[in-house]
């Protein structure tokens, strides 16, 4: 027994190889309290994090007492950030990428990373946690065996067909929308998709955790037109349901 915990304390902070490793470590989407005690030995341990804003994710930090170099990695960061992070891997030093809130990769930009990782030899370790959609999805009441997760619409080119596709689709639809354009997304949506059932949940494991029910147009008139805090996870039943 003893001997299992030892090699997997020795794999997790990668000395049992000749590289380091990049660690895809899922954080709180909200509540700070929602992270995985193999997350905050992870932070701990690696040599240096990769956060998508580094003032967002020191609060985690200060909060599990961790200190750690961190530089960023955004949608910004470009093809040299991304080596200069794998050539530090190579070098044996273990890495830990974060976003903002939630898995990395999922809406955010972790994926060049990963992908550059991989094509350089370097294990790549997920490290799972919250998804802002799945809490969405599991408390929604709408069907869960299904789904598409279809993240951000596009803003111009594309976006009339991709919501046409999207309302014929049988499957449970699943879309992130910022505060700003909830609004003009709910309208398009109740012009593509019709009177069809809807969640749109808001400040998820926050203390304004709110969820919206009912079909769009009920959904679109409780909406406050202030309500500008957060992201929104809206929710639509699938097309045959």
């Amino acid at each position: 027994m003893s001997d299992r915990r030892t090699s997997d304390e020795e794999r997790e902070r990668g000395t049992d190889g000749t590289t380091g490793r990049l660690f895809i470590v899922a954080t709180p989407i909200g509540n700070l309290s929602d992270i995985t005690f193999r997350a905050v030995e992870v932070l701990k341990s690696v040599d240096f994090i990769a956060a998508e804003d580094t003032r967002t994710s020191s609060v985690l930090l200060s909060h599990y007492g961790i200190s750690k170099p961190m530089l960023s990695f955004h949608s910004y960061s470009g093809a040299a950030r991304t080596d200069s992070i794998v050539d530090r891997i190579l070098k044996n030093e273990n890495a830990a990428l974060v976003t903002d809130a939630g898995t990395p990769g999922i809406s955010d930009p972790g994926f060049p990373l990963v992908k550059g990782a991989l094509a350089a030899g370097i294990e790549v370790v997920p490290v799972p946690g919250p998804t802002a959609f799945v809490a969405a999805l599991t408390a929604s009441g709408l069907r869960s065996d299904r789904f598409i997760f279809e993240g951000f619409l596009p803003l111009k080119k594309g976006r009339r067909k991709k919501l046409g596709e999207l309302a014929a689709d049988p499957r449970t639809v699943i879309l992130y929308e910022s505060p700003h354009r909830i609004e003009r997304t709910l309208k398009e949506l109740a012009e593509c998709f019709g009177e069809r059932n809807c969640v749109v949940a808001r400040e998820l494991t926050k203390i304004h955790e709110t969820f919206y029910r009912g079909t769009l147009s009920e959904v679109m008139r409780s909406i406050p037109s202030s309500e500008k805090r957060g992201e929104f996870v809206i929710i639509l039943e699938g097309s045959d349901n």
